[in-house]
């Protein structure tokens, strides 16, 4: 949740007045967020090679009412595990690509304990997000 909290701290930072960024646990996060959202930045653990159980079930209740309506929408995807996260980053492109969101930053993963360079690393990205969004790069 650090990852995240800090990733959406950096786009709060970067969106203009009128504007907001809204900070969900996946469990609470529902298809009408998506649709309201103009991009999406996912956070996990990777848990046993593959995404958080909350983020599996938060795709498996907005796939359908999302799935076309939705595309190209822009996401950023950060993952944090104590190992390899390799498992759980294709496992979210996957569906992230049944979706046909657009992947306009590479992945995040940070293995290991969080330290300052992966919070520099997901804080530029999540700016790099929003930036590209109001310049419609994305």
């Amino acid at each position: 949740m650090r990852l995240a909290s800090e990733a959406a701290k950096a786009a709060g930072d970067l969106v203009p007045e009128g504007d907001r960024v809204v900070l969900k646990n996946a469990f609470d996060a529902g298809a009408e967020d998506v649709l309201a959202s103009r991009a999406i930045i996912l956070c996990t653990p990777a848990n046993f090679g593959y995404m958080s159980g909350a983020l599996k079930d938060f795709f498996e209740r907005i796939y359908d009412p999302c799935l076309d309506v939705t595309a190209g929408k822009p996401y950023l995807l950060v993952v944090k595990g104590d190992t390899d996260v390799t498992g759980a980053i294709e496992s979210v492109e996957r569906i992230a690509t049944g979706l046909k969101w657009r992947k306009s930053l590479l992945p995040i993963g940070v293995e290991g304990p969080i330290t300052a360079d992966s919070i520099e690393r997901v804080s530029e990205a999540a700016a790099t997000l929003v930036a590209g969004c109001l310049e419609d790069l994305f």
